[in-house]
């Protein structure tokens, strides 16, 4: 079913919807025991609620495929990321609040490291502290292009956004992340022929800036993709009728949320923090999205016991959600990051949705192998979750006579 048949369904109730998202959730077993991450950590409050709702594993993109953030995010909040597409830049801008002109064309930018003969050795410059990144930032937006502004700024650590200003620019610009180490930044091409000359300015862009970060010992380069326009999609409140809060810290998710008019709440990297403002802003929204990033931070370091220990933080939090009494609850990751991998993988994903109005299936545990089992099946689409909420929050009527 499209949204704009959603729209049509929508029914106003004072009900309220949680989505807890693990960033990078899915994992796979290790060999000491064959446990997956999810399976391993004490997770008293979520299996609780696994006990008491219906379970299942989603499929965020398609069977096979291995989802970035921003489209697996889409499909979480309901939008087929096959149909709104959506580059990692115009993300970066709106959630740092970088307002996206007509003419603008933005992308993710990442400093990294290269060695005396220009290979990848670190994507992320050891994770620079965000006050370097704005010196590097200052010296970037020096760099001067033909008939293009240049715009640099600071997101965090070492994540910056570029943003070219000009007429007749193109999004359809290839990355220039290698995506892995050892290799040599890609050159951009364009995807377009419209996108030619975009591409000789990004390359002159990435040429300049090599040049002015020489003298750094480990951000002496640029990566840079999703190279993107601002879309215009209709709101979650539009296809949902849900006014929507993001609690989220991480710029990228902020500025997704913002995209399909939700709120971006204030609120510092912590779990605590977050169920505070979420407290805090209980009464003024139908829909809650609550981000904890670091299950995925630790699962792309390789570290199984911190990705394990990140979980079991999440499940500290669960019962002080409980407490505001969310009519619905859905608890899940937006895709997987094994530790076994040290990146986003192909494998569906836990999740969990625990309403009155939910059939209760047999599932008494959260992980992988349980869900499984669960009522919602081994892969359901994860675009299904919020109409599943939303019906389960009572906010859909009788699809026809």
């Amino acid at each position: 079913m499209e949204l704009a048949e959603y729209r049509e369904l929508r029914r106003a109730e004072a009900t309220k919807i949680v989505l807890l998202v693990m960033d990078g959730l899915g994992g796979l077993p290790r060999e000491t025991d064959g446990l997956t991450e999810l399976e391993a950590a004490h997770t008293p409050n979520l299996d609780r609620l696994a006990a008491e709702g219906i379970c299942g594993l989603h499929e965020p993109v398609a069977p096979g495929v291995t989802p970035g953030s921003g489209p697996s995010h889409l499909a979480l909040f309901g939008y087929d990321p096959l149909t709104y597409r959506v580059g990692r830049g115009a993300l970066s801008a709106m959630g740092i609040g970088f307002d996206l002109g007509p003419h603008d064309v933005a992308a993710r930018g990442n400093y990294a490291t290269v060695d005396a003969d220009g290979r990848v050795t670190d994507r992320r410059a050891g994770r620079i502290s965000t006050a370097l990144n704005r010196e590097l930032c200052a010296r970037l937006r020096a760099i001067e292009l033909p008939d293009a502004e240049v715009m640099v700024e600071t997101v965090a650590e070492h994540r910056f956004l570029l943003v070219l200003r000009g007429e007749g620019l193109s999004e359809a610009i290839s990355d220039t992340d290698p995506q892995s180490v050892g290799e040599y930044p890609l050159e951009p091409r364009a995807t377009d022929p419209a996108a030619d000359r975009t591409a000789r300015l990004v390359a002159a862009f990435v040429a300049q800036a090599r040049e002015v970060l020489a003298d750094q010992p480990a951000a002496n380069m640029v990566l840079l993709r999703g190279f993107a326009r601002r879309p215009a999609w209709p709101s979650m409140e539009e296809a949902f009728g849900l006014r929507g809060a993001a609690i989220a810290a991480y710029p990228m998710y902020r500025g997704l949320a913002r995209l399909l008019g939700m709120d971006a709440l204030e609120v510092e990297d912590s779990l605590p923090a977050a169920v505070e403002v979420l407290e805090r802003h209980w009464a003024a929204y139908d829909f809650f999205y609550l981000h904890a990033k670091h299950t995925d931070s630790e699962g792309e370091d390789g570290d199984f016991e911190g990705k394990v220990a990140e979980i079991e933080r999440v499940d500290g939090v669960v019962p002080r959600i409980m407490q505001l009494a969310p009519d619905v609850i859905i608890v899940t990751g937006d895709h997987s990051t094994p530790a076994v991998l040290r990146s986003h993988s192909w494998h569906p994903v836990p999740v969990l949705i625990r309403s009155p109005y939910c059939r209760r299936d047999r599932v008494e545990r959260f992980g992988e192998r349980a869900c499984m089992a669960g009522g919602l099946g081994p892969r359901i689409p994860a675009t299904a979750l919020i109409p599943i909420a939303v019906a389960s929050a009572l906010r859909l009527e009788k699809y026809g006579a």
